[in-house]
C-alpha cells in the first residue's frame, strides 16, 4: 500500500490510501455517495454523475468515482485537499443530474418490479422534484429480447452501463453494448440474440432501476410481501450465500449474498431461477407398490411395507446410496441406519468417484476459493468450470484478467477465458512435462494450482488420475484442488457416509443389484444413477421429486427440500454452512432425517436421537471441524498412489447445465433455457 494522504472530508481531516477514488475514500469516511454506474466489482465508467462532490478550490464539482486521492490538488500554503460531499453546491448538482435522468423516465413506478427495490426511488426522494420543466415528447425505446430468464422495459434504461461492463468483464460473454449517442444512446444485445452465460441473471440486480428485471418473476410480488431467509444454495459445490424470498409455502425468488470468500455476489442462473421447479412433481405422500403400480399409503403402512422387507434378507444385502442435493445430518443418519441393521453397503458417491476415505487432501478445494486470485499459473485437468460451478469460473477468470495463465487438459471448450489446450485424455499427464505451458509456465510459477475435476476420477482409472494430478502438484509446489459439482459430496466424505470395510461402494451395489447379490436399495434422494442396473431389487426412494428415483421405487417416502428443512452442506473446499428452511414441505412430507430415524424406530433399531439437535450433537463429537461454521479446516497433506492412466478423454460429468439435480429438471424455466442451449449447440454445429 502506497503511503498514507490526508485529505479533509466536510471539515474532518482522514489519513487515506491515495490510490482509492473519492468516492471510496467518502464511503470509508462514512460518508455516503449517490451511484448508478458505479460498481465494486466493475470498471468505473463515469457515466451517471450522481456521485458529483466539490473539491474546494476546483471551478466545478467532479465525479467522484472517476478521481482518485493522489490526484487531488491541496490548498496554496500546503493545506491538504478538501472536498465536500454536502454542500450546496452538491445537492444543486445532483438535483439537475436527477432532472435530467428522470426527464425521459416513464412513471411506471406502479407497475414496475424493481418498485420498492429501486435507486432511482431512493435517490429521486434525496435529490427529485415534483415537477419536471421538460414539455417535449419523452423518447421511448424498444424492448430487446435477452431470453428466457431477463424481462426488459429499456424506456427506463439510464444507460449506466453495468449491465454492458458484467457481461464484458465478469461472465466474460460480450453479448451486450450500447449503441447510438445522446438520447440515440441504447443497451441492446448483439444481432439482437438472446444471452447465453450462465451468470446472465446476475445483471437484474446491478441493474439501479427497473430496465432489467426477472421474466419468471415478473408481477408476482412486492418486496414487502415477502418473507426472507439467508441460507446457502445446493445447485453446485460452491456453496453460493443466497437470500430465498417466499411468500406463504411458495418459493418466489433466490437472491444474492455476498460473501468474499466463496461467491462475491454473484450467483448462477440455475441458482436463480431453477425456484419454480421447488413448486411441480413434488412428492407430498408417501407411496408403495402393489400390483406392479404406485399407490397412495400412509406412513405406517410405508414403514410396515419396508420393516416387512428387511426382515427376511441379510443385512449384506441391503444397501443405501445418497444423492447430490443432500445434508450432511441427512447422510450421518443413514449411515447411522446402515451400521443399525448391520450393512456396510452405503456410499454418498453416486457418480462412483474413486474419492479414498479419511484423505481430506485428496477431495476438498486445499487452495480455497478465494486463493484462485492468488495463482500466477492454473491447470485444469478433466474439468469445465463453466458449466459445473459458472461463478468459480468467473473467479479464474478474474485470476486471468490479472495475468494468471490457464492450461487445459480435457475437452477443448470456451471457458470465457484464453486457456492452452494441452491434450484431452490421461496421455496428457504423461507427457505434460513436454508441453510448451508446463516449461514455459507451470514449472516455473511461484504459485501453481492443478484444479481436477471430480468427474475425472469417477472413471476405471479415477484413483489413478487423482494420484497423478497430486503428484503433479507436489512437484512444482504448487497447491492441488478438487472441484465437486455434488452440493452433498464433501459433507458426505466428512461425515463418512462410505462402504464400511467389505462393503460395496455405488458400482459395486449397482452391480449386485443387477445380479441379486443385494436385495434391498435405499436411495436418498439418488437420482443420477443408471435405474436399469437395479434389475429386480426392492427400491426405497426417499425424496422430494418425482423424478427417476421416484419411477423406479418400490416405497416412496416424502422429503423436503433443502429449502424447507435445515441442515449443514460443506462445499468444496471444506466449508461448512448452514442452510435454513425458508418454506413448509407440501402434504406429508417429512425432513430427512426424521424419516429415517422413525424407520430405524420400526425396524427394531432406533437411531440414539430424538431432535435434530441430537443428532448434530453426534455428528460433531464424531467431525469436530463441522461444528466451525464457515471456517476452513486446512487438509493434512496424504498424496495418493499412481497407477496407470489411460488415454479415454476427460469427459465433463455436466451434461446439460440446466438440467443437473431433480429441481432443476422440474423446472419450466430450466427447462426452456436447456432447449435454446441445445438449439444453439445444434446451429453452431451445422456451420
Amino acid at each position: 500500500m502506497s503511503d498514507l494522504r490526508k485529505l479533509v472530508i466536510d471539515g474532518v481531516e482522514h489519513e487515506l490510501d491515495p490510490d482509492l477514488t473519492v468516492l471510496q475514500a467518502c464511503e470509508v469516511a462514512g460518508k455516503e455517495i449517490p451511484r448508478f454506474c458505479y460498481h465494486e466489482r466493475l470498471s468505473i465508467a463515469g457515466n451517471c454523475r450522481m456521485c458529483l462532490i466539490e473539491a474546494v478550490g476546483a471551478p466545478k464539482p467532479m465525479a467522484s468515482c472517476a478521481m482518485q486521492v493522489k490526484d487531488l490538488r491541496g490548498g496554496p500554503d500546503g493545506q491538504p485537499p478538501e472536498i465536500r460531499t454536502n454542500s450546496p453546491v452538491v445537492k444543486q448538482a445532483r438535483e439537475g443530474v436527477m432532472e435530467f435522468l428522470l426527464i425521459n423516465h416513464p412513471l411506471d413506478c406502479p407497475i414496475c418490479d424493481q418498485g420498492g427495490e429501486c435507486d432511482l426511488q431512493d435517490q429521486a426522494m434525496a435529490y427529485g422534484a415534483d415537477f419536471s420543466r421538460f414539455t417535449e415528447a419523452k423518447r421511448a425505446m424498444n424492448e430487446i429480447n435477452l431470453g428466457p430468464l431477463i424481462k426488459t422495459h429499456m424506456t427506463r434504461c439510464i444507460q449506466c452501463t453495468r449491465c454492458v461492463r458484467f457481461a464484458t468483464e465478469i461472465a466474460g460473454v460480450p453479448e451486450m453494448g450500447c449503441t447510438g449517442r445522446g438520447e440515440d444512446a441504447e443497451i441492446v444485445s448483439y444481432l439482437d440474440a438472446a444471452l447465453t452465460s450462465e451468470l446472465q441473471g446476475n445483471v437484474i440486480d446491478l441493474c439501479p432501476v427497473g430496465a432489467l428485471t426477472s421474466r419468471p418473476y415478473a408481477f408476482n410480488a412486492r418486496p414487502w410481501e415477502l418473507r426472507k431467509t439467508e441460507t446457502v444454495d445446493v445447485m453446485d459445490a460452491l456453496g453460493s450465500n443466497i437470500r430465498i424470498d417466499a411468500k406463504g409455502t411458495q418459493v418466489m425468488r433466490v437472491m444474492p449474498l455476498n460473501h468474499d470468500g466463496v461467491n462475491e455476489e454473484w450467483i448462477s442462473d440455475k441458482t436463480r431461477f431453477a425456484c419454480d421447479g421447488l413448486a411441480r412433481q413434488r412428492l407430498d405422500q408417501p407411496y408403495v407398490r402393489k400390483n406392479g403400480k404406485l399407490t397412495p399409503a400412509s406412513w405406517d403402512e410405508a414403514f410396515a411395507a419396508i420393516s416387512e422387507k428387511l426382515s427376511g434378507i441379510a443385512p449384506e444385502k441391503v444397501a443405501a446410496i445418497a444423492g447430490d442435493l443432500v445434508s450432511t445430518e441427512a447422510m450421518f443418519a443413514l449411515k447411522a441406519f446402515m451400521n443399525g441393521i448391520g450393512s456396510p453397503n452405503v456410499d454418498c458417491r453416486q457418480d462412483g468417484a474413486k474419492l479414498p476415505a479419511g484423505n481430506r487432501s485428496a477431495w476438498l478445494f486445499n487452495s480455497t476459493i478465494e486463493g484462485i486470485e492468488d495463482a500466477d499459473a492454473i491447470l485444469l485437468i478433466g474439468t469445465n468450470p463453466r458449466k459445473e460451478s459458472p461463478v468459480l469460473n468467473a473467479r479464474i477468470r478474474k485470476a486471468w484478467l490479472t495475468g494468471t495463465e490457464v492450461g487445459v487438459i480435457g475437452e477443448a471448450v470456451d471457458l470465457t477465458y484464453t486457456a492452452h489446450h494441452i491434450g484431452t485424455g490421461g496421455e496428457a499427464l504423461y507427457t505434460l512435462e513436454n508441453s510448451a505451458f508446463y516449461r514455459e509456465t507451470l514449472s516455473g510459477a511461484k504459485n501453481p494450482l492443478i484444479i481436477l475435476g471430480v468427474g475425472a476420477t469417477a472413471r476405471d482409472d479415477g484413483e489413478a488420475v487423482l494420484g497423478a494430478a497430486m503428484a503433479l502438484a507436489q512437484k512444482i509446489g504448487g497447491r492441488f484442488s478438487m472441484l465437486h459439482s455434488a452440493a452433498s459430496r464433501v459433507g458426505g466424505m466428512e461425515a463418512d457416509c462410505l462402504p464400511e470395510e467389505g462393503g460395496r461402494d455405488t458400482a459395486g451395489i449397482l452391480v449386485g443389484a443387477a445380479t441379486g447379490a443385494v436385495e434391498v436399495v435405499y436411495l436418498l434422494g439418488a437420482d443420477e444413477i443408471d435405474m436399469e442396473t437395479l434389475g429386480q431389487a426392492f427400491v426405497i426412494y426417499q425424496g422430494h421429486h418425482g423424478d427417476a428415483g421416484a419411477h423406479r421405487a418400490d416405497v416412496i417416502l416424502p422429503s423436503a427440500s433443502y429449502v424447507e428443512q435445515s441442515g449443514i452442506y460443506v462445499n468444496t473446499e471444506g466449508r461448512p454452512q448452514m442452510a435454513y428452511r425458508a418454506a413448509f414441505p407440501p402434504g406429508e412430507a417429512k425432513e430427512d432425517w426424521a424419516i429415517i430415524r422413525a424407520l430405524s424406530e420400526r425396524t427394531g433399531e432406533p437411531l440414539p436421537f430424538d431432535s435434530i439437535e441430537q443428532l448434530r450433537k453426534a455428528l460433531f463429537e464424531k467431525v469436530p471441524h463441522l461444528q466451525s461454521m464457515n471456517t476452513i479446516t486446512p487438509a493434512e497433506w496424504q498424496p495418493v498412489g499412481t497407477g496407470r492412466i489411460n488415454d479415454m478423454p476427460f469427459i465433463c460429468p455436466v451434461d446439460d447445465f440446466y438440467m443437473t439435480n431433480a429441481i432443476a429438471r422440474a423446472s419450466e424455466t430450466m427447462a426452456e433455457c436447456s432447449r435454446l442451449a441445445r438449439e444453439k449447440t445444434t446451429v453452431l454445429a451445422a456451420e
